[in-house]
């Protein structure tokens, strides 16, 4: 993970905020911004403070994405923008377009060799690959679902499900997925990992698939069975996020591919502390098998191994809207939870490769 230290200068937990106390020059800079039909990325950048989302390629190449909506209306002009910053924390390309408050923000996924477009609407519409250079590559799409494999990428999980596989360039629907199936993860070797929910009184099962087998089965306790949660799948380890009437309630956990599993009801963490419910409740699994939960713009607990057993809660230097992981590299994002001409404080990408310990705030090189 030395690329992304590359790009990134240190920063002190509890860092004053980024404010240039300017909000009426901020206001003006940011209404040009979204009223442009030819925005430039730097202006949509600064007017946005702080990305929406980041990828992190193999080459260590970071793709962060900007958005600038429209702050009295949910409606109206908007902006958004993206730049792919090298290994050495230098841009190497980036984009803008003007756009609108309503429209589904474009959002990219990290795959070999560069970023995939996450599609929008109905079916693989708008999925496109940039390389780590910036360039637009196009990806064939198909209706005929495909076995996946290692390397595939779960690029929409529902409504429709997509992978995209980086070898072909190909979006299609994975073949063999359950029709009851309401939630679902693909891991490193193409197993695909489902939710499954019966219309009988038959408990929820997570099941696992290869090659179209069934590999094995798990019923979900019945007492935190709701249809609402995540489910995440990654060298071996499995979690789904228990919910019942709206609350969160635990975790239900393999460490060893689905042979036995583990529920999770306290473990250090205040479940029935967190407010936001299944909607906000973030779950991410590092590649070393730990568990990262916590919900959007509140607090954050990070697994001591990877048992999954015992968690300890994740200080954090600014109050974070959303966390990503990717490896065992922990990305938050501070940021305004509605649209806003102001800078919160801590306003930014801030990086830990320590599980939390030490955070970095991202400074772009000149």
């Amino acid at each position: 993970m030395t690329a992304v230290s590359a790009v990134v200068a240190v920063a002190a937990c509890g860092a004053a905020g980024v404010d240039d106390g300017d909000s009426g020059g901020r206001e003006a800079k940011y209404k040009r911004v979204i009223e442009d039909p030819h925005p430039q990325p730097a202006d949509v950048i600064e007017a946005a403070g702080a990305p929406t989302g980041v990828a992190r390629a193999d080459d260590g190449s970071l793709l962060l994405s900007y958005d600038v909506l429209n702050v009295e209306d949910d409606e109206g002009p908007a902006a958004f923008a993206w730049r792919i910053v090298g290994p050495d924390g230098r841009t190497v390309a980036e984009h803008a377009e003007h756009g609108n408050a309503e429209a589904t923000r474009t959002a990219f996924k990290a795959v070999s060799g560069g970023f995939v477009r996450e599609p929008s609407g109905e079916g693989a519409d708008g999925a496109y690959l940039l390389d780590v250079r910036g360039k637009r590559h196009e990806v064939a799409t198909t209706d005929t679902p495909m076995r996946t494999r290692a390397g595939d990428i779960l690029l929409a999980e529902l409504e429709p499900t997509l992978v995209y596989r980086p070898a072909t360039r190909t979006v299609a629907p994975p073949a063999g997925v359950p029709d009851d199936s309401i939630l679902l993860a693909l891991d490193e070797r193409g197993t695909v990992w489902s939710l499954e929910q019966f219309l009988t009184d038959e408990p929820n099962r997570v099941v696992r698939q290869r090659d179209g087998r069934t590999l094995g089965s798990r019923a979900v306790p019945k007492e935190s069975s709701d249809a609402g949660g995540i489910l995440v799948a990654e060298g071996g380890t499995a979690a789904l996020s228990l919910t019942r009437s709206e609350d969160v309630r635990g975790l239900l956990v393999t460490t060893d591919d689905g042979e036995h599993w583990q529920t999770v009801l306290d473990g250090g963490i205040p479940w029935r502390t967190l407010k936001g419910g299944p909607v906000s409740l973030i779950l991410e699994l590092l590649t070393d098998g730990r568990l990262l939960v916590g919900e959007e713009g509140g607090r954050y607990w990070l697994a001591d191994d990877r048992t999954n057993r015992a968690f300890h809660e994740v200080r954090t230097p600014a109050r974070f809207t959303s966390v990503a992981v990717d490896g065992t590299t922990l990305y938050g994002i501070a940021d305004a939870t509605t649209s806003t001409y102001g800078l919160v404080k801590g306003e930014g990408l801030w990086i830990s490769h320590d599980g939390g310990r030490e955070w970095q705030q991202y400074r772009q090189r000149r």
